[in-house]
């Protein structure tokens, strides 16, 4: 899946340490979507943040990034990367939750108590919807960028052997090319000067093993897979779909915490 958030929670998070200028933001979320545009979940979030409520016309990301402006001067974001049965880093119940878990995504501002959640409404359209969050929850675990790039890999040799063992792995003609043209596909990931490599490395390793995932998933023409296969199969992802998501807020809360440490003089 891609995910325009990890973008947004690295450069916004720069930005407002003094790391990176509004219009770098900007050029960033550009390969996302040809239109991003922005509202509040509700009157209550549009009157605190200046931001339009539903039924009003949209604003844009040049005001929402005036709006964490005010909110967090300097606090930075926090990616989220939920999935049914896998809430990690979310905050307590409540609409954000509920939205970046149906999303897979979501950015989480604890200072301001903001969540941003990005969702495509139309072809070529992304929209980020704003919403209160009263509980920030627990405290999210650390994962150290190394150990969650050492499971990411273990990860994938293990599903691959699990996979290759219950007989739905089989070379699939053209399936190097399928992933190939899946990566090539992505919006281009541009990043911040000061991005340390590690996690530069975690993020396009991550972006590969989602790309092989995918190709994974999809059935060899002509055949059918049983229910029973079917089920092996979604049990050997998981593991390592889950491990994408770890390794992905690993990386990202790394280049946070650099470049939040390093703003331009």
């Amino acid at each position: 899946m891609p995910c325009p958030s990890a973008t947004f929670t690295v450069w916004t998070s720069a930005w407002l340490a003094g790391a990176a200028a509004p219009d770098d933001v900007l050029d960033a979320l550009a390969p996302w979507a040809e239109a991003h545009d922005v509202q509040a979940a509700d009157a209550t979030v549009g009157a605190t943040t200046s931001l339009p409520s539903p039924g009003e016309p949209v604003s844009s990301l040049t005001f929402l990034l005036a709006a964490l402006r005010r909110a967090v001067p300097r606090s930075p974001g926090r990616l989220v990367l939920p999935a049914p049965g896998d809430v990690r880093g979310l905050p307590g119940p409540g609409e954000f939750s509920r939205e970046a878990t149906a999303a897979g995504e979501g950015v989480l501002f604890v200072d301001a108590g903001l969540g941003i959640v990005p969702t495509q409404i139309a072809d070529g359209v992304l929209r980020w919807t704003v919403y209160s969050v009263r509980d920030p929850g627990p405290t999210p675990e650390y994962v150290a960028l190394s150990q969650a790039e050492r499971e990411l890999r273990d990860q994938v040799r293990q599903s691959a052997s699990v996979l290759t063992s219950l007989g739905v792995a089989r070379h699939r003609p053209g399936v190097r090319e399928e992933i190939a043209a899946a990566l090539r596909a992505r919006p281009a990931s541009l990043w911040p000067a000061g991005m340390p490599g590690q996690a530069l490395r975690v993020l396009q390793h991550a972006d590969e093993v989602e790309a092989i995932l995918a190709a994974a998933s999809v059935d060899e023409p002509g055949g059918a897979l049983t229910a029973t296969a079917a089920s092996a199969r979604r049990e050997a992802l998981h593991p390592i779909e889950t491990a994408v998501r770890v390794a992905r807020r690993a990386a990202v809360a790394e280049a946070v915490r650099v470049l939040a440490a390093s703003p331009i003089g």
